[in-house]
């Protein structure tokens, strides 16, 4: 497949870079500072883009089976909220716009839902530092759930995101985080890039959110 991978140089993009190039597709990178990746692969085409430009993002993903969205507005980003959802946004729009049917976003764990109805980023325990970041994750993911043109798919990782071996063996759940024996939520960042290949390469979660965890 021809896949575009949005933020392919970040944490979760470098994965995901890694993992669909083992399985030979063939990526475009769309990064910011194209330096920042130093592989070599015949199947790797690295182009420098903005995702806060929806027809530049039309222009780099035109012709792709599918874009991947691991599009991260920076942590340390005073304007966080609201470049976040701008830049998810802008690609949502460039993607339509490029005629490419398929867009898996990689979002946050923090609207999953602690009970229900209360999701996690409402919760007093949720850690202050990551609100801003969870909060506009899980409020493109409303704007998202609108579009029922696009055949999209949101992907919340685990609560906790580590680095860490492919193990290629997880379980998979859609609006509740999923928890181990230990009563823990996580994945390394490594096989949640499995999970997203797995979706592109046979869809389970059109126009759904899913989640992941060990």
């Amino acid at each position: 497949m021809k896949l575009a991978i949005i933020g392919a140089s970040g944490f979760v993009g470098s994965a995901l870079l890694d993992e669909a190039l083992q399985r030979g597709h063939n990526v475009t990178a769309i990064v910011r500072h194209p330096e920042k990746i130093t592989i070599t692969n015949p199947n790797l085409t690295i182009k420098q883009g903005d995702a806060q430009d929806a027809e530049a993002v039309a222009e780099l993903v035109a012709g792709q089976d599918a874009v991947l969205s691991a599009f991260n507005a920076g942590w340390a980003n005073p304007n966080l909220y609201t470049d976040f959802l701008k830049g998810c946004e802008s690609i949502e729009k460039g993607t339509e716009q490029a005629g490419v049917k398929r867009l898996l976003v990689v979002g946050g764990a923090g609207s999953l839902e602690a009970a229900p109805g209360v999701q996690l980023v409402d919760t007093p325990q949720f850690p202050a530092e990551w609100k801003e970041g969870a909060t506009s994750a899980r409020d493109y993911l409303n704007v998202l759930r609108k579009n029922t043109t696009l055949d999209w798919t949101f992907l919340s990782p685990a609560i906790m995101l580590e680095p860490g071996e492919r193990t290629g063996t997880f379980r998979i759940g859609t609006e509740q985080p999923v928890f181990d024996e230990k009563g823990e939520s996580k994945i390394s960042v490594s096989d949640l890039a499995v999970a997203i290949l797995n979706e592109i390469e046979q869809p389970q979660f059109i126009q759904k959110r899913f989640t992941v965890g060990y």
